[in-house]
């Protein structure tokens, strides 16, 4: 059954919402909407000897974004500024879908990753973070030789 649509949004959605739903999945976030799973999109590639994080943050300017190491998570959050009484020379916005607001998302790396060791470029709406990996290390056997 197609359902009607207006800017990509179901008509029907708050509708057909349930409470036992939110309690399970959680409240939407009024700030980003229905799609406030769509922010913040990351790739993780695995190189010869680093990970590669791509992280999408279209609209945001380099100093709008932090990246922090904190007790092995990996926290990159990013915020805008939102203005609801900005108008344009033309008037007021009738809809406004670009984002505003912050965000923010964390990744456990492993506590042998040290902050000089990470490489962070933007460019292009895309935070790029060069992650060494850790160094593999050997469990030593601590065993009490047995005279007899």
């Amino acid at each position: 059954m197609l359902m009607p649509s207006i800017f990509g949004e179901n008509l029907f959605d708050d509708w057909m919402d349930f409470p036992s739903e939110q309690e399970f999945f959680g409240k939407k976030n009024p700030l980003f909407g229905k799609h406030s799973k769509n922010l913040m999109k990351t790739d993780v590639r695995e190189a010869d000897s680093s990970y590669e994080v791509s992280v999408d943050l279209p609209g945001f300017k380099k100093d709008e974004i932090n990246v922090k190491l904190e007790n092995g998570y990996l926290t990159i959050s990013a915020a805008k500024g939102l203005d609801k009484e900005e108008k344009d020379k033309k008037g007021r916005y009738i809809r406004q879908e670009r984002y505003a607001g912050s965000m923010s998302r964390s990744f456990y790396i492993g506590e042998a990753v040290k902050q000089e060791e990470i490489h962070a470029k933007f460019e292009d709406g895309i935070l790029k973070l060069d992650i060494p990996k850790a160094e593999a290390v050997e469990e030593q056997k601590n065993y009490i030789a047995i005279e007899g």
